[in-house]
């Protein structure tokens, strides 16, 4: 294997605290020369934020070491809808994350809007946003989401997220959403493209059998499924294929890559 790609929530903390052994065995994998990047449908936070917040734990990682869904799909715009005019509906500023995103006011005039830019759900997705997103679908905007996750993992439990409610414009717009982050091959691309593997060098670990694990599979790569995070044994048992591998946590993951006891080396920190 020439390659690591990490999901970060549920795999390597919850709530932004690291789960058991997780930070120990990242430093582990940074010592040990494997290149990795952590791959996030997170869209509450920048990468610089996310970074800054991993490493104040104690993660060996910077923000070049992280590619989150709003960065992906910025690229995507770029390419597809050079010049878009977007409405985001989104909880959380990831505007950093979205360089040269021509971005709508929430009031923007009905022949204004040429994408509609779904993130993470939160306080932000009531009726009126999620109505004013609707109208724009129905005058011919395009659906574009960064994910359609249906929850995550936080410490008071599994908390709805925007895929639930993507599923609902859908169908009452008679579109189909383009999705940019996982479990989209082009995120997956784009991750491997950053590290200069091919597919069949890397691994997925994810906790989401479906968005991280079976679509890195689907993509050529080789899935390991956590028993973290969102992990839920039904989920598993009704899942669409079977991951290449299941380990109960990240903290296995070291042994599971064949990586030696005792070759960890203090990390020094961000650049």
């Amino acid at each position: 294997m020439r390659a690591v790609l990490i999901d970060i929530d549920g795999v390597l903390t919850v709530s932004w605290r690291p789960l058991p052994g997780a930070v120990e065995a990242l430093r582990e994998i940074r010592a040990a020369g494997l290149p990795f990047a952590l791959v996030t449908n997170t869209t509450s936070r920048t990468r610089a934020s996310i970074a800054g917040t991993l490493a104040d734990a104690g993660f060996p990682v910077t923000a070049d070491d992280i590619l989150t869904a709003p960065a992906v799909t910025a690229a995507y715009l770029a390419e597809r809808y050079p010049g878009a005019r977007c409405l985001l509906l989104n909880s959380g500023d990831v505007a950093a994350d979205l360089e040269g995103v021509s971005l709508a006011g929430a009031d923007a005039a009905e022949a204004a809007v040429d994408v509609v830019l779904i993130g993470g759900a939160g306080p932000e997705f009531g009726y009126d946003a999620l109505d004013r997103a609707f109208g724009h679908l129905q005058r011919g905007a395009r659906l574009v989401a960064m994910h359609r996750n249906l929850y995550w993992r936080t410490e008071r439990g599994l908390r709805l997220d925007a895929g639930a409610f993507l599923a609902g414009l859908e169908q009452a717009a008679g579109t189909e959403a383009e999705v940019t982050g996982k479990p989209s091959a082009a995120f997956f691309e784009a991750a491997l493209r950053r590290l200069g593997a091919g597919a069949g060098e890397a691994v997925m670990v994810g906790d989401d059998i479906e968005s991280d694990v079976l679509a890195a599979q689907r993509a050529g790569l080789t899935g390991v499924l956590v028993r973290t995070g969102k992990y839920l044994p039904r989920t598993h048992r009704e899942a669409s294929g079977e991951p290449g591998h299941v380990v109960d946590s990240f903290a296995d993951l070291p042994a599971l890559l064949g990586l030696r006891d005792g070759e960890t080396q203090p990390w020094p920190g961000p650049a």
